[in-house]
């Protein structure tokens, strides 16, 4: 039986989306992108932006969809891009957040050891090649940036690539921040291809400049919101600390593949086959039903920690542009070891410094190229009349404390 491959979303952003290849369709098609659907691309966002419910499988059709405009307005510009290789960009685009957990990146740093979603994502490809008989080789090699043509390795993963041009529009859309809207549409139009390197036509400057700003708005008032950064913390620490009472033989009520990642300590090493088969049934379903339960445990920390989130009754934090005082720390600390009579090790669950930092514009990586009309490609910090986009390029940090309010 043969099915019509040529379907097409209906995108709440772009509009008409159109599935390109039968390769396309199977891949999305396929039972580990369709985990995608149940996996959210803001991890606990919602608790600060109740719109920001959108999926990872929203984002990655939205990437293919700008990769699409992208090959248009390159091959307008009569850069040679063959039909294997514009294959392999949409395939890779598509694949290219495949190995995200649940709620984005609170597994990296809790029931996984050290594995990255971007090492877990490169496992996936590999397993689809082997399904799809090597159909997936050439995207793989873009996707892990050594094809011998740069600018298809920098459509996928660079300073300017279309994740970028895809997530900061769909999060500002559905986080109602209009500040971090940008015009993705006209950034593309404006791309060229020199030496083998993507490069920004001079007109496009000021897109490129707003795509920066925007970028900035988007870390602090939303990837980095201070409730937002509450929240994640508290979710690695639910997951650290069931894995430390498994680890004591302490059976928690969890689905059969959280359960395993509990149970068992996984790392790059052992990372299997059958861990990846395991690790494909995880979505954010397991996670919010594990923490429905543990809410009811006996043990303090566990049952503390779940009903903060589920009930959305987070920590206090407080940012600072200075270090936090080793005094201020020890003081929180010792305030809640006497209130409830735990010991200095269970209160720094609760009580805990950390920083985060910001740098809208990395000029030490891929640099976003501007091709002058003189026919000369200088960075865009050259380039930019705008103090600010210097500014950008100068890491930011802030240091918080969190405690119990």
């Amino acid at each position: 039986m043969t099915s019509n491959k040529l379907k097409i979303f209906n995108d709440p952003i772009y509009g008409f989306i159109t599935i390109p290849n039968s390769l396309i369709f199977d891949l999305i098609e396929h039972k580990y992108f369709q985990r995608l659907r149940r996996i959210t691309q803001m991890g606990l966002s919602y608790l600060v932006y109740p719109g920001a419910h959108h999926t990872r499988f929203h984002h990655a059709i939205g990437c293919m969809y700008l990769m699409q405009k992208a090959v248009n307005v390159l091959r307008f510009k009569e850069v040679s891009i063959s039909d294997d290789e514009e294959k392999a960009l949409y395939a890779a685009i598509l694949l290219h957040d495949i190995g995200h957990g649940p709620f984005s990146h609170a597994m990296e740093h809790s029931i996984v050891n050290g594995v990255s979603h971007e090492e877990i994502s490169m496992y996936f490809m590999q397993k689809l090649n082997k399904e799809f008989n090597g159909s997936l080789t050439l995207a793989i090699q873009i996707f892990e940036g050594k094809y011998h043509r740069p600018f298809l390795c920098e459509l996928i993963s660079s300073q300017f690539d279309m994740d970028r041009a895809d997530y900061l529009k769909r999060d500002s859309f559905y986080t109602g921040v209009a500040e971090g809207n940008i015009n993705s549409e006209r950034l593309i139009t404006m791309l060229n291809v020199v030496d083998d390197k993507l490069v920004v036509e001079e007109k496009g400057i000021y897109s490129v400049e707003k795509f920066l700003v925007a970028r900035r708005f988007m870390y602090w008032q939303v990837y980095l919101h201070k409730t937002g950064i509450v929240a994640e913390q508290l979710l690695t620490r639910v997951l650290k600390r069931a894995k430390e009472l498994s680890s004591l033989g302490i059976d928690l009520n969890a689905s059969n593949a959280l359960t395993y990642f509990l149970k068992n300590e996984i790392s790059i090493e052992n990372f299997d086959d059958h861990t990846l088969e395991t690790f494909s049934r995880l979505d954010d379903t397991d996670i919010v039903l594990a923490m429905k339960e543990w809410q009811y445990h006996d043990d303090f920390i566990l049952k503390n920690l779940c009903d903060m989130i589920i009930n959305r009754e987070l920590l206090k934090i407080k940012l600072k542009n200075k270090p936090i005082k080793k005094s201020t720390l020890d003081n929180h600390i010792i305030a809640l070891t006497e209130r409830y009579n735990i010991s200095k090790k269970d209160a720094e669950y609760f009580v805990f410094i950390d920083e985060i930092s910001n740098q809208a514009y990395q000029s030490k990586k891929q640099n976003i190229k501007i091709l002058q009309k003189s026919g000369k490609v200088v960075d865009i910090t050259k380039a930019s009349d705008q103090f600010s986009i210097k500014a950008l390029s100068k890491p930011v940090t802030k240091y918080y404390i969190c405690y119990p309010k």
